[in-house]
């Protein structure tokens, strides 16, 4: 009897790994998706890499689709400053990349349908997350729906399941789910920037290193993230 696949969107950072060793403890064999999709800098990729050979995920591809040409992202325009200021509630942030998920889902079922996996792991968050309009379950719902019309597999009524656990999570749900699961976040990379350290003040370091703090694992966090914590704790207005 041949094993229960699914195409797991790796991206390098902690919800994709965390989500991509869910579906191992779920009983599937996994096939990577990364994407190369003109962002700053290729150290998520780096990352994917190493976690899914940590994971013993040995079916893997790297897609390359550039949405960098027309730009309209801080993590597709150099020309866009990365924001630093702290995470701001309401507005979506210009860490935005327009129809990022869309089409990352598209290449996912095509692989999934390809491959005869049934199902489709991804690490989108609507808790603790920037304001993405795409990380939403009614997002998510959407997509799934699509999913059922688009395809041969929809058609025949087996179009692969959109499987987001992480989806309702905290931040810090996220972080004791991975711990939970052996996920090896120090081998992840979550910063907006590409340098040799995780800058720490970036929306997604802010809000990472806020998680591993509060779960009590602030030696996973950055030293930078650590300080503003200490900051934070003693200040009314939050730094972070």
């Amino acid at each position: 009897m041949s094993a229960r696949k699914a195409v797991v969107l790796l991206s390098g950072g902690l919800d994709s790994a965390t989500s991509a060793a869910q579906a191992i403890a779920d009983g599937y064999e996994l096939i990577a998706l990364s994407l190369h999709y003109g962002q700053r800098h290729d150290r998520e990729l780096i990352a994917a890499k190493r976690v899914a050979e940590h994971l013993g995920i040995n079916a893997r591809f790297l897609v390359d689709v550039n949405l960098s040409q027309w730009g309209g992202s801080a993590l597709t325009d150099q020309a866009v400053d990365v924001p630093i200021d702290g995470v701001q509630s309401g507005a979506i942030p210009v860490t935005y990349v327009p129809g990022r998920n869309t089409v990352f889902l598209a290449i996912a079922m095509s692989l999934a349908e390809a491959k005869g996996a049934e199902a489709i792991y991804l690490g989108i968050n609507a808790v603790d997350y920037s304001g993405y309009p795409d990380c939403r379950p009614e997002y998510l719902e959407a997509v799934q729906h699509l999913a059922t019309l688009s395809s041969k597999v929809g058609l025949e009524g087996n179009a692969p399941k959109l499987v987001a656990p992480l989806v309702m999570d905290s931040k810090v749900d996220i972080v004791h789910r991975a711990l939970r699961l052996n996920v090896p976040i120090h081998l992840t990379w979550s910063c907006y920037q590409g340098e040799g350290d995780p800058c720490g003040v970036c929306d997604s370091c802010r809000i990472r290193d806020r998680a591993l703090i509060d779960a009590s694992r602030p030696d996973l966090a950055t030293l930078v993230g650590q300080e503003l914590y200490k900051q934070e704790s003693q200040c009314a207005t939050p730094v972070f």
